[in-house]
């Protein structure tokens, strides 16, 4: 589906009525004089990957933020499990969190722990399991993104890439409802970038939920996507299947996917 970019966003996934995973509604932010998202409307499809793309400083990012409750909009309402998480208690919008994981660009792990640590962080501040049973999950995580040899070492000790899988790791450990990428392959060469997408869709594909990718990858988003929405200008110009994406009539969306010199987008 294709939306004008002054027009309305349109998902025939909500057409139904169900209540889906997440959703923003008409959202507004602005830092100063600097109007970062100008009625910003989706509806991400449940249980799918979804790729958000954009030049930057269009929002991508600060969606994120959104999404994760860090960020409050100015206007309009983010929708997660149906509920307005700006129209609820700060406890049960902490208690929503860890319904997420969330990959950050450089996998934000602590430097003071190593790589096993980090990915049991999360369950020894959030749930009451003993050692063992920590033990368990933390050595299946590390295990599935090849990490199982590597897990005694700290951040400064391994590559980039291992960096974010070892991220990931931490991202998956509480079997989350939602996984947010901000920038998963920033920094990474073509193949390992690569080989971290093949590892986003074989985990996806074993546990299933609500993936939303923030990327500048043309590629990463042709081979992860089920679905890709393209920002401009802090609002939606399109949202739709990977391949409608591409093949998209909008001067925009084309000039951005194809990048083409020739169109809308220039240097400014």
């Amino acid at each position: 589906m294709v939306t004008g970019m002054n027009g309305p966003v349109v998902n025939t996934m909500g057409l139904s009525g169900r209540v889906h995973t997440m959703k923003v509604r008409d959202v507004h932010k602005s830092f100063g004089s600097f109007d970062v998202l100008q009625g910003l409307n989706l509806e991400f499809a449940d249980n799918a990957i979804t790729t958000i793309l954009g030049p930057s400083g269009t929002g991508k990012s600060v969606l994120i933020k959104h999404l994760v409750g860090l960020l409050e909009p100015d206007q309009g309402e983010v929708m997660i499990f149906g509920r307005d998480i700006w129209k609820i208690g700060e406890r049960e919008r902490y208690e929503l969190r860890k319904r997420f994981g969330v990959l950050f660009q450089d996998g934000a792990l602590f430097g003071s722990m190593n790589i096993y640590d980090n990915t049991a962080f999360p369950l020894r501040k959030h749930t009451d399991m003993s050692e063992d049973e920590i033990e368990t999950i933390v050595n299946q995580r590390l295990k599935e993104v090849g990490l199982d040899r590597s897990s005694y070492k700290y951040p400064n000790e391994v590559s980039g890439g291992m960096r974010k899988r070892a991220g990931f790791a931490r991202a998956l450990v509480m079997n989350p409802d939602i996984v947010l990428f901000d920038e998963p392959d920033s920094g990474l060469d073509p193949v390992r970038t690569s080989l971290l997408n093949d590892l986003i869709l074989d985990m996806h594909q074993e546990y299933r939920g609500t993936y939303l990718l923030v990327t500048h990858d043309i590629r990463t988003a042709r081979k992860v996507s089920d679905y890709v929405g393209v920002i401009w200008k802090g609002k939606v110009v399109h949202y739709g299947p990977t391949e409608e994406a591409f093949n998209s009539p909008d001067p925009f969306v084309r000039q951005f996917l194809s990048g083409d010199s020739a169109g809308p987008l220039g240097m400014d």
